[in-house]
Parts: C-alpha cells; sequence; structure tokens
C-alpha cells in the first residue's frame, strides 16, 4: 500500500472512495480480458480474528462487501475471490472464512470463489486439503489453490526431492477430485524466484523448477514432477 494509504491519515469515507476507485480502476481497465481477480486478500489471522490493518481499523468489517460490490459493478464478467493462507486444514481461521462465505452470500454480495494458498513443508502437506475445498464448494462457491509451493529444510537431498514430488502429487490431485477446484498456481514456478529463502531461514527449494535464470530455464532439467 502506498504511504498515504497505509498511515491511516484518511477519514473512513475518503479511505472507501480510495479503495473503491482502486479496484473500480483497476477491473475496468482489464475488462473481460480475466478469468478472476484476488479481491480481498488474508483478511483473518491464524486464530480466525479479523487481521487488523488500515481498512478493518478505519471501515471494521464493511470493507469487504463494499469492495466486492465494487468489483461486480466494475467487471461483470470476471469471478471475485477472496485469497487466504492456511486454509487446508480445520482451524479458527478456515471456521471464519467459512462463515464470512455464509454471511456475504446470504447477503447477496458478489463472491465466486476462495483462493487456498498452499504454502506447505515437505512431509508436512495437510492431508484435509479435499475435504476443507469440498467444505467451501458447498456453500456454492469455486476454489483454487492460488500460491503453492513447498518448501524444504537446505541443503536439499534426494529423498527431500522424492516426498516433494509425492507432496506435489497429492495437492494436484485432491484438486482434480473435487469438482469446483478450478486450477492450481504456482508460487512462483522458479526457486530463483521463490518468497521462501528471504522468509524462512535456511529452508527453500519450494518450487518445480530449480534456481535458474529465464534464459537457461529452456535448457534445465524440471525436478521430477
Amino acid at each position: 500500500l502506498p504511504s498515504w494509504v497505509s498511515s491511516g491519515a484518511l477519514s473512513a469515507s475518503e479511505l472507501e472512495s480510495a479503495m473503491v476507485n482502486h479496484c473500480t480502476t483497476l477491473l475496468t481497465h482489464y475488462k473481460g480480458d480475466t478469468y478472476s481477480f484476488d479481491i480481498v486478500n488474508e483478511p483473518f489471522n491464524d486464530d480466525g480474528t479479523w487481521r487488523t490493518d488500515v481498512f478493518y481499523n478505519e471501515l471494521n468489517t464493511t470493507y469487504v462487501p463494499t469492495v466486492l460490490t465494487a468489483a461486480r459493478a466494475a467487471d461483470p464478467s470476471t469471478k471475485l475471490y477472496i485469497n487466504e493462507s492456511n486454509l487446508e486444514y480445520a482451524s479458527g481461521k478456515s471456521a471464519s472464512m467459512l462463515s464470512l462465505v455464509e454471511s456475504l452470500l446470504a447477503d447477496d454480495v458478489p463472491l465466486d470463489g476462495i483462493g487456498f494458498q498452499g504454502h506447505s513443508i515437505v512431509g508436512q502437506v495437510p492431508t484435509s486439503i479435499q475435504s476443507q475445498m469440498e467444505a467451501f464448494m458447498a456453500l456454492g462457491i469455486e476454489v483454487a489453490i492460488t500460491e503453492l509451493d513447498i518448501r524444504m529444510t537446505l541443503p536439499a537431498t534426494e529423498a527431500l526431492y522424492e516426498q516433494q514430488k509425492t507432496d506435489y502429487q497429492n495437492v494436484i490431485a485432491a484438486c482434480q477430485a473435487v469438482d469446483g477446484c478450478v486450477g492450481v498456481t504456482i508460487w512462483d514456478y522458479t526457486d530463483k524466484y521463490s518468497w521462501v529463502p528471504s522468509t524462512f531461514s535456511g529452508q527453500g527449494a519450494a518450487c518445480p523448477w530449480d534456481s535458474v535464470s529465464i534464459t537457461t530455464l529452456a535448457h534445465t532439467r524440471m525436478k521430477s514432477f
């Protein structure tokens, strides 16, 4: 966020206007060219409470239906998503997200899907991913895995790569088993650009391709997934 937004200097009405204007401008620019948009990102803490940011602090929970409604008006053809981490297992966060979806749909707020980010650890991928996706799909929306990576403690070994291979296959299979899971997005596609090493000290090798430049990507082997 630009500092003039994140600083909290705007009044509630000014912040809402800026939020709606940003969303409307962006979706109008790409109108008719996108499958879906992540309209609300990471609204909850892991315990299921609302994350405190400038939007929640000034507008409380109303920012969610407000921006979703603005997005639908800007481009009725694109699907609207809420994106969140750690939905792959039952928790306070996943329960709060289910409750939010139910309340939004009950109030006729436009919402088409939930993004499961899917940041996991080798050998610790939740086995409940499929059932969790089915729980959201049962509410009448679709789901997608939107930021999939599966990190390991370095140095990487062949044994870790083999387990990672199995983990990736299991996640993809879970999506394929759910009619309402529309796709998987890798985060990022090569370890060269992964966010993991700078966030989790001593961990990495989370993506399907090794750390190589774009110019040499075509000449290197993909990990055996």
